[in-house]
C-alpha cells in the first residue's frame, strides 16, 4: 500500500467521532441491512439471491428495494414476542402497524396476513385499508386534527379505535356520532411530560407539542387530560375503550416506555377511583427504533416486551387494578430495516476543506435521486450508512458524503461514511434503513418522478409501487 493509500486509511478529522474506518468496506453489518443481502462471489450485493445490477436493469434507479421476508419476519416477531410476554397478564396484546412509516396496498395486505392491525391517520389511508380488504374493527384512526369527513368514514367503516387528540375534538367526535345514532369508540391520547431521548421533531410526550391531552394540572385544578375523562363518560354517543400515548420514535432505551406505562396506568386508577370505571385499553404506542449506522443498538422484540411486561405487571398489582388489554404500534421498527435505496453514481469531486489550520479532503459522491426520495437527512440530519453495491472492491475507504441530485446544496443522502476510493460513474450505491418515512415523506421536486417499490421474496422481484413517469407529474396540472 502506498503513503497516499495509508493515510486514506487513517480516521478522518472532518468525520463524526462515532464513524471509524472500515476494515474491509465490502462488509455488510447485519444489524442494519435486511435479512438476505449479502455479496455473491462475484462481491455485488444481492437480496434474496437476486443481483443489484439485475434489479436496476429491470426496474431503474433510484429505486426502493424490500425484502418481504424481512418485513414479514419483523411483524411475527413483535407480535409473537409481545403476544408471549402478555399472555398471562391480559391474554394477548394488540399490534398495530403504524402505517404512517409506509404504506401501500401489497403491504397493508401482509399487515393483515401476518395477524397485525392497521394504524391510520388520514381518509387517504382509511381508504387503502379498504383497497387492501382490511375490517375496519382492525383499524385504528389517529390525527391531531381530523375532519368531519374522516370521523364519518371512520364510522361509516366500523373502525375499532378513534384516538382522540383534543377537548374540541372529543365533543366534535361525540356529536357526530349522536346525529348518527351510533356509539363511537375512543381512545384518549395523553401526554405523560416523559422526554424521550431523540430529536426534538420525533419527540411527542414532553408538553410543549401539539399532540395529545396533558396529564398536567396548571391553571386548574383538573388537567386537560382528566376533563377528557369526564366528558367522554357524560356522552352516550362515545364509547371510552382507554387511554393512549406516544412517547417519540427511534428510541433505543425501554425506560421512556417504562415511565410512560407507570403514568398511564396510574391514571387509569384514578379514574377507577373517582369515576367508578374501569377502562380496558392501554395503548403504548411505538417509536422503536432501528440501526441505520454502526452506533445504533436496537433492542430485539423479546427484550422489549419482556421489560414491559414486567413493568405493566409490577404498576398493575400496586395499584390494585386489573391489567388492561395492551396494545403497541410499530412502524419503523417493522418496516425501517427491510428496505434499502439503490442508486447509481453519477459524478464524484474531492473537496479541500480547511480544518484547525491544516487542509483535509472530502469526497462528494452524486447520485441520481436525493431528498426528493428521502429527506430525513435534511428534515432532522438523520444519518444514514452506505455501501458499494455493484461490485466488491479492494481500494481504500476515504471519507465521502454521499449527495442527491437537486437544487440544494442540504440535499444529502449520507452525510459521513467511509467508501472505497475507487468509486466511478456508473457504479450503484445502496443506501440501507430506508423503509420508514422515506417514500412516504417523498417529493417530486425539481420535477422529478418519484421511485418504484420492488418487493423481492425467495429470489423473485415483483412492482409493489409503480415509479412515476413524466407524464405522471403532468396529470393535475390543468394548463394546456
Amino acid at each position: 500500500m502506498s503513503t497516499t493509500e495509508e493515510t486514506q486509511q487513517l480516521d478522518s478529522p472532518l468525520a463524526p467521532e462515532w464513524l471509524t474506518v472500515p476494515n474491509d468496506s465490502n462488509h455488510l453489518n447485519p444489524s442494519i441491512w435486511a435479512q438476505g443481502v449479502s455479496r455473491s462471489e462475484a462481491g455485488e450485493i444481492t437480496v434474496a439471491g437476486l443481483p443489484v445490477s439485475e434489479l436496476a436493469e429491470q426496474f431503474g434507479t433510484p429505486a426502493y428495494i424490500v425484502s418481504e421476508d424481512h418485513f414479514r419476519s419483523r411483524a411475527r416477531a413483535f407480535r409473537d414476542a409481545f403476544n408471549e410476554a402478555f399472555a398471562s397478564l391480559c391474554g394477548g396484546v394488540d399490534v398495530y402497524y403504524a402505517g404512517k412509516s409506509f404504506l401501500c396496498t401489497e403491504v397493508a395486505k401482509w399487515v393483515a396476513q401476518e395477524g397485525l392491525r392497521l394504524d391510520t391517520c388520514s381518509a387517504g389511508e382509511l381508504a387503502l385499508a379498504a383497497r387492501a380488504g382490511i375490517d375496519g374493527s382492525k383499524l385504528g384512526l389517529h390525527g391531531n386534527n381530523k375532519s368531519d369527513s374522516e370521523i364519518n368514514r371512520a364510522l361509516d367503516m366500523r373502525v375499532g379505535r378513534i384516538v382522540v387528540d383534543s377537548l374540541q375534538e372529543l365533543e366534535r367526535v361525540a356529536e357526530i356520532a349522536r346525529v348518527r345514532g351510533v356509539r363511537a369508540p375512543i381512545l384518549l391520547r395523553l401526554t405523560p411530560g416523559v422526554h424521550a431521548e431523540t430529536h426534538e421533531f420525533i419527540a411527542t410526550a414532553h408538553e410543549d407539542q401539539k399532540f395529545g391531552l396533558s396529564m398536567a394540572s396548571v391553571r386548574s385544578d383538573t388537567s386537560p387530560a382528566e376533563q377528557a375523562v369526564a366528558t367522554a363518560l357524560g356522552h352516550p354517543s362515545l364509547q371510552l375503550l382507554g387511554v393512549h400515548c406516544h412517547i417519540g420514535s427511534q428510541i433505543f432505551s425501554p425506560a421512556g416506555f417504562a415511565l410512560a406505562a407507570e403514568k398511564l396506568l396510574t391514571f387509569i386508577a384514578s379514574v377507577r377511583d373517582l369515576h367508578g370505571v374501569s377502562l380496558k385499553e392501554l395503548d403504548l404506542g411505538g417509536g422503536y427504533g432501528i440501526a441505520y449506522t454502526e452506533v445504533d443498538h436496537p433492542q430485539d422484540p423479546k427484550e422489549l416486551a419482556k421489560a414491559m411486561a414486567e413493568v405493566v405487571g409490577k404498576t398493575c398489582r400496586q395499584l390494585g387494578i386489573d391489567v388492561p388489554r395492551i396494545s403497541i404500534e410499530p412502524g419503523r421498527a417493522i418496516v425501517g430495516s427491510s428496505t434499502f435505496t439503490l442508486y447509481e453514481i453519477g459524478t464524484l469531486k474531492t473537496i479541500q476543506v480547511e480544518h484547525s489550520g491544516d487542509v483535509f479532503e472530502r469526497r462528494y459522491v452524486s447520485v441520481d435521486g436525493g431528498m426528493s426520495d428521502n429527506p430525513r437527512p435534511v428534515l432532522y440530519g438523520a444519518a444514514y450508512s452506505a455501501a458499494l453495491a455493484s461490485r466488491r472492491s479492494d481500494g481504500p475507504s476515504v471519507l465521502s458524503r454521499v449527495v442527491g441530485r437537486h437544487c440544494e446544496s442540504g440535499d444529502i443522502v449520507v452525510k459521513d461514511t467511509y467508501l472505497p476510493s475507487d468509486l466511478r460513474p456508473g457504479d450503484l450505491i445502496a443506501v440501507p434503513g430506508t423503509g420508514a418515512y422515506c417514500w412516504v415523506l417523498g417529493s417530486n421536486y425539481n420535477y422529478t418522478p418519484r421511485p418504484p417499490v420492488v418487493a423481492v421474496s425467495e429470489g423473485k422481484a415483483r412492482l409493489i409501487v409503480r415509479g412515476e413517469t413524466e407524464e405522471d407529474l403532468f396529470l393535475r396540472d390543468v394548463s394546456c
